[in-house]
């Protein structure tokens, strides 16, 4: 509970008991103790472990009480909160979306680290009201945010970052298909209504403070209706709202950024409009290994679960994010690498007989000027072992590409198909990168694990034929330079060297 000394005591807060237990933020860190609510889970623990700096104990009441009233505190002396009552009902605004596990600021403000941009993440499971959704909770949780950030930005930002989490976790609370159309029409009112109020929001603060920014005069069109009631006159009412503002504070709000500990602190399952990865995740327990569970998409999903969070391709992401880009201020973040979906053991293929190897080949290309060579090996079952060469590479650099490439050998011996493999590490994006030469299939690669099982997949997946990346994609410049390419070396000089220089004199007498 808040005292009115100002003080927390670690059992009760804002009238919600909490428990006591130990957590880490990562697996190698030791553990430490953490008080959070009771009925919230080990995921949020470990989250409150990793925004909390230093390795003592630490409680939740304590890390929040901290960045909450150094935000009130700040938007007095702003001007943003006019006066006590405005920054005291902003305080108790923000204790009640972290407690409800609707709504919280990024690691940055947890941590107190100036250097970090702000952020604010609503976690869109959270507003689920039975069967629908508090479209009036969610525009006031978005309007307290965008108040949150203009306080977190020193009132100088222009460019603020509020988005949504876990649209996935909302969909199947709703019971519906990620990839259908009603989804994607949900989702798109979802992001009206989170732009509209948003603006609105600034459009407000732009009355105290000053306008800085043009009202939006063209609109996309909302969708008409949606199968959550009242979403879309929901947002079709924060449009109108933002369009009858005298100015706006801000030229841009809504924004999807990649995911912190804040997510997990919330609850979220995924970042954003991903869709969700399975309906089950892997836990430890307490004799050391890991089982099984149900996420908690799957809980809200009920007997669909197993339907409605499928893995999506990266066609239904595609489409989301169509479907919300004519909202957002800023692009979607790039897609993530999702964690693999449980596999039954593999079966164990054949052991070859030491010195019984069938053929092999040598590749020798260049990628980005530089030299790259893949040599395979095959026996009776396929193959069996391959090996990367780099001339011009770093030490460490070298190792880290055999020990890799060791790793997929030891994978394939214990029938992990090449399917796999090339799913992973095709277009993978790190210097070198470019233009191949030396390869009549394969023009262009964005690494040289893309080439490297880019032309595996040509000769041991059927011919499976996958695109060249774009120039974009292979980098900024394309092939480049040295120094572009190969981030491990040390920075190349762009002018000659003194000898060069001294050797192009000449002497006169």
């Amino acid at each position: 509970m808040t005292k009115a000394s100002g003080t927390t005591r670690d059992t009760v807060w804002e009238e919600v008991a909490l428990r006591r237990t130990r957590a880490a933020a990562d697996p190698d860190a030791d553990p430490r103790a953490v008080a959070l609510p009771a009925d919230w889970d080990d995921s949020a623990a470990e989250a409150i472990a990793a925004l909390a700096t230093g390795d003592g104990p630490v409680a939740l009441p304590r890390l929040a009480e901290a960045w909450i009233r150094r935000a009130a505190a700040r938007g007095r002396k702003l001007g943003v909160l006019v006066d006590e009552g405005a920054a005291t009902r902003f305080a108790a605004g923000l204790r009640a979306l972290l407690l409800a596990r609707r709504a919280a600021p990024g690691a940055g403000t947890w941590m107190n680290d100036a250097k970090a941009e702000p952020r604010f993440v609503l976690n869109l499971p959270a507003f689920l009201d039975g069967d629908g959704f508090d479209s009036a909770g969610y525009a006031a949780a978005v309007r307290l945010g965008v108040t949150a950030l203009e306080i977190l930005g020193g009132a100088k930002a222009t460019r603020l970052r509020l988005g949504f989490a876990d649209l996935a976790g909302l969909l199947a609370g709703l019971r519906l298909d990620y990839e259908s159309a009603e989804a994607r029409s949900v989702a798109a009112a979802i992001a009206a209504l989170t732009r509209g109020v948003a603006e609105a929001a600034s459009g407000d603060l732009a009355e105290n403070l000053g306008a800085r920014e043009p009202v939006a005069l063209v609109w996309p069109a909302p969708p008409e209706s949606t199968a959550v009631p009242g979403l879309a006159e929901a947002a079709r009412a924060a449009l109108d709202a933002a369009a009858g503002a005298p100015g706006l504070r801000h030229a841009a709000i809504f924004a999807l950024t990649p995911p912190d500990a804040a997510e997990a602190l919330l609850g979220a399952e995924t970042g954003g409009l991903a869709p969700a990865a399975a309906p089950t995740r892997l836990v430890p327990t307490e004799e050391g290994g890991v089982t099984e569970v149900p996420t908690a998409a799957a809980g809200r999903a009920g007997p669909d679960a197993a339907r409605l969070l499928a893995p999506r391709g990266p066609e239904a992401r595609a489409a989301m994010e169509a479907a919300l880009r004519p909202w957002l201020h800023v692009a979607a973040p790039a897609v993530a690498a999702q964690p693999a979906t449980p596999r039954p053991a593999p079966k164990l293929r054949p052991v070859p007989v030491p010195g019984h190897h069938g053929r092999g080949a040598v590749w020798k290309v260049t990628i980005g000027g530089h030299r790259v060579t893949l040599r395979t090996m095959e026996n009776a079952a396929g193959l069996e072992e391959i090996s990367l060469s780099l001339a011009k590479d770093g030490a460490a650099f070298r190792a880290m590409v055999d020990a890799l490439c060791h790793s997929v050998t030891v994978g394939l011996a214990a029938g992990v198909s090449l399917d796999e493999y090339v799913t992973a590490f095709a277009y993978t994006r790190f210097g070198p990168a470019g233009v191949v030469e030396g390869d009549p299939a394969i023009h262009r690669a964005s690494s040289v694990l893309d080439w490297a099982f880019r032309r595996l997949a040509l000769d041991h997946l059927g011919g499976r034929v996958l695109p060249d990346p774009t120039e974009e994609e292979c980098g900024a410049d394309g092939v480049g330079t040295a120094a572009q390419q190969l981030p491990l070396l040390p920075d190349l000089p762009s002018a000659p060297a003194p000898a060069a220089r001294r050797r192009a004199l000449k002497l006169v007498g």
